[in-house]
């Protein structure tokens, strides 16, 4: 009688208990101490940010100077620049309330919000913001391995989202797409996230396609670094980081793939928006580039958000996309408002509240 072949569910349920060992273990107690050197990283990092900034200073200051302009847009733009950035907020929320197994929205959302605003101002902020979500989630009463397996599942997974949205775009620019307007940007939009929604898939449910692209890179990196020591497991690790993300992520992995892809549509949205107040016609193609290079720019840890480094390459990428130089800072300087320095003080308020909360319980 022929065995039956191994379904995703059974190597899911098989991560799931390698997953339940390792929380275990992740919920013993910390060291009191930080590791030895830790002083000197932190002046390292504030230095590497301090001349990153000098570096960037004079876009992020011409950005930032246009603010004066921005009465030029209708106040129902505003608005749909908030709902954009409001819905891709709530697929994030959603994704982790997945990861983390269903607790209560609330310390998921200010979690969420409160480690968003420090990593946006700290360097090399995104450890810190996510070493803050985690203490607000188990001060919430959220098992300590299971948060940090959920923080560390929808991290990956929103990265991996990100470096693959600049190769599945690329294909439209190629193509030549040269007729102006924002519909056709949207509609293109639109295919590649859903392209990507499938890629995505795939590569959760097969080992094959996956294994392929790790072999593609493993190729690709020993033979640009010949002379360092070869890469040898590389599809495998992949393989192994995939599992546990799904043991994570348990059986409603696809919502919560459709709810990441879903995060970076809206705020791609969020961008259209404002070119649309300005009543910009940019070439479509270029403008999805503009987009996903600015993703890609954001996880600089050279600056706290990747600010100055997000502004400069998304304005002249705008730029290249035939908006007008003017319109190019403006729409930049509309997007990231909502983007990144409206999480400063959203941020700051969420962890108040957190902060409230919980005196509130202990009184």
């Amino acid at each position: 009688m022929k065995a039956p072949r191994e379904s995703l569910a059974d190597r899911v349920e098989e991560a799931i208990e390698r997953r339940a060992e390792a929380e275990r273990e992740m919920e013993r107690p910390a060291p009191a101490e930080g590791p030895p050197g830790s002083r000197r990283r932190t002046v390292f990092w504030l230095a590497v940010t301090g001349i990153s900034l000098y570096l960037v200073a004079p876009s992020l200051v011409e950005v930032l100077g246009s603010a004066d302009d921005l009465d030029r847009l209708q106040p129902a733009w505003f608005a749909a620049m908030a709902l954009g950035q409001a819905l891709s907020l709530g697929c994030l929320w959603a994704v982790q309330r997945i990861a983390l197994r269903d607790p209560p929205w609330r310390p998921v959302i200010l979690s969420q919000l409160a480690g968003n605003g420090l990593s946006k101002i700290a360097p090399a902020g995104g450890a810190l913001g996510a070493s803050l979500q985690y203490r607000m989630l188990v001060e919430s009463g959220v098992q300590r391995g299971r948060a940090a397996a959920g923080i560390a599942a929808v991290n990956l997974l929103t990265f991996a989202v990100v470096l693959a949205l600049p190769l599945l775009a690329l294909p439209t620019f190629l193509r030549g797409a040269v007729d102006r307007g924002l519909v056709e940007a949207t509609v293109i939009g639109l295919i590649v996230f859903a392209v990507l929604l499938g890629v995505a898939a795939l590569m959760l449910a097969l080992d094959g396609p996956l294994a392929w692209v790790g072999r593609s890179v493993q190729r690709a990196r020993n033979r640009l670094r010949s002379s360092a020591e070869p890469l040898r497991r590389l599809p495998e690790r992949l393989q192994e980081e995939r599992n546990r993300m799904l043991a994570t992520l348990g059986p409603r992995w696809k919502l919560a793939l459709a709810a990441t892809v879903g995060r970076w549509a809206f705020d791609y949205l969020t961008l259209l928006a404002a070119l649309a107040a300005l009543g910009s016609t940019p070439r479509p193609a270029l403008v999805l580039l503009a987009f996903c290079a600015a993703q890609v720019l954001a996880q600089v840890p050279f600056t706290p958000g990747g600010v100055g480094f997000v502004e400069a390459g998304l304005t002249a990428t705008l730029a290249l996309a035939g908006v007008g130089a003017g319109d190019a800072v403006l729409a930049t300087l509309a997007y990231r408002l909502f983007s990144y320095w409206l999480a400063l003080p959203v941020g700051l308020a969420a962890y108040t509240l957190h902060r409230r909360r919980l005196a509130g319980r202990r009184a």
